[in-house]
């Protein structure tokens, strides 16, 4: 399958598309067909840096790699962040057990068929369009990061805050064109075939700005 956009996300049975990234964590281009044959991989597709939920989804894949590792599953980040940027963020905030790579044009999105969520006025026609209504009468609970249930724009401004992140022109690029990517992570066998998954545009977008578990992922990879 080729970086082409897929017409729905992709679902267990589904062949994976063969992405070429630039690599954040280390030199050269990362490509879904070197695990083919090989290992297993674990796919995050991300947002960008902007995103403050996709920083915390990031770095807890890049805790869990190790057990993942130990059971023969490969991970691999991708984030929608100019490589520049990137590298200089993971400069200072490393991520030692993650091979990261970066997609600002969001091509292994559309392939692994993840819509660009539009917040609009009024319209709201899921997976592809919300009302910004609707859009604030999301709740997160993050308990320990957040004080109280809160929506995604303030809870996004109330991290930023608690982690010193500073929004660079590179990161308003990204913002502009995707701020409302959805996003998930899939499990490929060595064949490069999907295992199992989990996005953001399932449940009719119950699943916004979460993440799965630590068990559910350790669960899904003794699938492969």
């Amino acid at each position: 399958m080729s970086e082409s956009a897929a017409e729905r996300p992709l679902q267990p049975g589904d062949r994976a598309p063969d992405i070429v990234l630039d690599a954040i964590t280390r030199e050269g281009k990362v490509a879904l067909a070197d695990y083919r044959g090989q290992n297993p991989v674990l796919v995050g597709l991300f947002r960008g840096l902007h995103c403050p939920f996709c920083r915390r989804h990031i770095a807890a894949l890049a805790e869990l790699e190790p057990e993942l590792r130990r059971k023969g599953v490969q991970s691999l980040a991708v984030i929608n962040t100019p490589i520049e940027r990137a590298r200089l963020y993971y400069r200072y905030h490393p991520l030692p057990n993650l091979l990261a790579a970066a997609d600002p044009e969001r091509r292994s999105h559309r392939a692994f068929g993840l819509p660009n969520l539009q917040i609009t006025e009024n319209e709201t026609e899921w997976p592809y369009k919300i009302s910004m209504g609707a859009a604030m009468s999301l709740r997160l609970e993050m308990p320990g990061e957040l004080p109280e249930p809160m929506d995604p724009f303030a809870a996004s401004e109330l991290l930023d805050r608690k982690d010193g992140f500073v929004v660079t022109e590179a990161d308003q690029e990204m913002m502009a064109s995707g701020r409302s990517q959805l996003v998930g992570q899939f499990l490929l066998d060595r064949d490069g075939v999907v295992r199992w998954c989990f996005t953001e545009e399932a449940d009719g977008g119950r699943k916004m700005f979460q993440a799965p578990g630590p068990q559910e992922l350790m669960t899904a990879a003794a699938l492969v």
